[in-house]
């Protein structure tokens, strides 16, 4: 068994797993949308300001009594996952979650297959990088399915009490968009650009300077 390592080749898994992280963090963040500050009154005495945030699949909103008055409560949209109400978890973002889901669990398999390609360059006689890549490309038509469908849902009653009655598909009233959808965005970009590196990955690691050290009888090659 030979471990073959090239600088295309690291690029191409530290891509891979940087996007999937990026995804992740952005589908559990509640800052996709961020409302205007608002005044609540803690224990009838203190006057806090907060500032209401949504996200595909979790809100933040007031502070509880019993929680830190500095941060707001943040709870989860999905309380009883896709049977979950649409007034509370709109049928919009129930479907972007799914993709987003099904996003991630091809990016998770094609994490592990990258880290594979060390020990393994073919998997059914195919190439690992061509087959990777092109799943990572699926993966990332289903995250751009997944964020399109949640400014969609900009028009339901949850979001228009938080944004406005303007609040209309991809006009978000008066609220601003938040960290979460540009990392969703970001994740996106970055898997369609590991779907493209894999094929230079896979170039560096049967070039003519990777068979060379094999006839040599090295097993652990390392090139840039």
């Amino acid at each position: 068994m030979y471990i073959i390592i090239t600088l295309r080749s690291l690029l191409w898994i530290l891509t891979s797993l940087i996007a999937t992280l990026l995804m992740v963090s952005s589908l559990l963040s509640p800052h996709w949308l961020i409302g205007t500050t608002q005044l609540t009154t803690l224990n009838d005495v203190e006057n806090l300001t907060y500032t209401p945030t949504i996200g595909v699949y979790a809100k933040c909103g007031k502070p509880l009594r019993e929680s830190d008055p500095r941060s707001s409560s943040c709870v989860t949209l999905a309380v009883r996952g896709l049977a979950t109400e649409s007034s509370i978890f709109p049928n919009l973002w129930k479907a972007s979650t799914v993709f987003i889901c099904i996003g991630l669990i091809i990016m998770s398999m094609t994490v592990t297959s990258s880290l594979a390609s060390c020990c393994f360059q073919s998997i059914f006689r195919k190439s690992i990088f061509t087959v990777s890549g092109a799943i990572q490309a699926i993966a990332g038509i289903f995250y751009i399915l997944g964020i399109m469908l949640y400014p969609m849902g900009w028009s339901v009653p949850k979001v228009q009490q938080l944004c406005g009655r303007d609040a209309s598909p991809f006009y978000p009233g008066n609220c601003t968009i938040g960290s979460g959808l540009y990392t969703a965005v970001l994740a996106t970009v970055l898997t369609l650009v590991s779907a493209c590196t894999s094929l230079y990955a896979e170039k560096s690691t049967s070039s003519d300077k990777v068979q060379d050290h094999i006839s040599e009888g090295q097993t652990l090659i390392c090139l840039p």
